[in-house]
């Protein structure tokens, strides 16, 4: 049950709401020092999957980069290290203070003024890994949305990865706020999905240095990333995820698990095996699929899954310590 590495003719690509988030600044770094459990079982969920490339959304991001290089030297660690030579982090709208009063409150410094919320600069941020080199990179962050507002709750990356043939991947990598806890963003999720399925469309967006320049039709890319909304169930504007994967350049895998499986909520209508975050029944959304890896049909995708294990099954009890979510992966055939 457990997701064995990919092989050597595959590319293995993944992404994870790793929640390693803190309240305050340097806290998260101050952790890493001496790691406490959920740590220790996020670095070790990583080293079972072995991705080639990951997506880590829900780390708190510093300007160094600092706490990303404290968890890579860890996941690196042990007679099943995984090393990764290549890194990549931005910075995010999430605690960037707009000094506006965007919430209403009278109030232009608290945690709904910055531009996306956020209790500091890069709480919960996001972090690309590879294996494989990576070439200069697209960001989105201060693209525009609605009444002076940025689009981006944290970012929206086009980071391109280099094949060995030379080819490049481009990993199209966004985090939306939850379609929760303000009645704006359900509307503004919706936006940031929709963002990929413009640029997916050849729609030419100016990025944050001013460049405009569509994403080439000829281009193998992979959208990924929480984006907070399942196609059926929970709360949000459903048509957006829908759209999305429905786009014509997309394929979706469905990866699924066995402990999602085991994990289903009677009242929904979405196929429980396809989940990919665990939250409460009882006061809470229940379990949901929020979180995708999703290639375009040019990519051959030879395997795929949730890495969530059922019940006293090796590594059940460290996915439920690490994170909410549930890391998501697929292989594809190398060129």
């Amino acid at each position: 049950l457990l997701a064995f590495p990919a092989a050597a003719d595959t590319l293995r690509v993944a992404t994870w709401d790793v929640g390693l988030t803190r309240a305050a600044p340097g806290l998260l770094l101050a952790d890493l020092a001496d790691p406490d459990p959920q740590i220790r079982a996020a670095a070790e969920i990583i080293r079972a999957v072995r991705p080639d490339v990951l997506l880590l959304t829900g780390i708190d991001d510093d300007a160094g980069g600092l706490a990303l290089d404290a968890f890579r030297s860890l996941i690196a660690q042990g007679s099943r290290g995984l090393a990764y030579a290549h890194a990549f982090h931005a910075q995010v709208n999430a605690g960037d203070p707009s000094f506006r009063d965007l919430d209403g409150d009278g109030r232009t410094t608290g945690w709904g003024d910055a531009w996306g919320w956020g209790k500091f600069p890069g709480h919960g941020g996001m972090a690309l890994l590879s294996r494989l080199p990576l070439a200069e990179p697209r960001t989105f962050r201060l693209h525009p949305w609605d009444e002076g507002r940025r689009l981006s709750s944290r970012s929206h990356w086009d980071v391109p990865v280099l094949l060995p043939d030379g080819r490049r991947l481009h990993l199209l990598a966004s985090n939306p706020t939850p379609p929760l806890f303000g009645a704006g963003n359900p509307r503004r999720n919706a936006a940031e999905i929709t963002f990929w399925t413009s640029y997916l469309s050849g729609t030419p967006v100016p990025d944050d240095t001013g460049t405009t320049a569509p994403l080439p039709p000829e281009s193998p890319a992979i959208v990924l990333g929480n984006l907070n909304l399942d196609p059926v169930d929970g709360a949000g504007l459903h048509k957006a995820i829908a759209a999305l994967l429905a786009h014509p350049r997309l394929q979706d895998p469905r990866p699924s698990s066995p402990g999602g499986a085991a994990a289903a909520n009677p009242h929904h209508a979405g196929p429980p095996e396809l989940d990919t975050a665990d939250w409460r029944d009882d006061g809470g959304p229940g379990n949901l699929r929020t979180d995708y890896v999703l290639p375009t049909r040019d990519l051959a995708v030879v395997a795929s899954g949730v890495f969530w294990p059922a019940p006293g099954e090796p590594l059940a009890a460290a996915a439920a310590t690490a994170s909410a979510h549930r890391l998501v992966w697929i292989d594809i055939t190398l060129p």
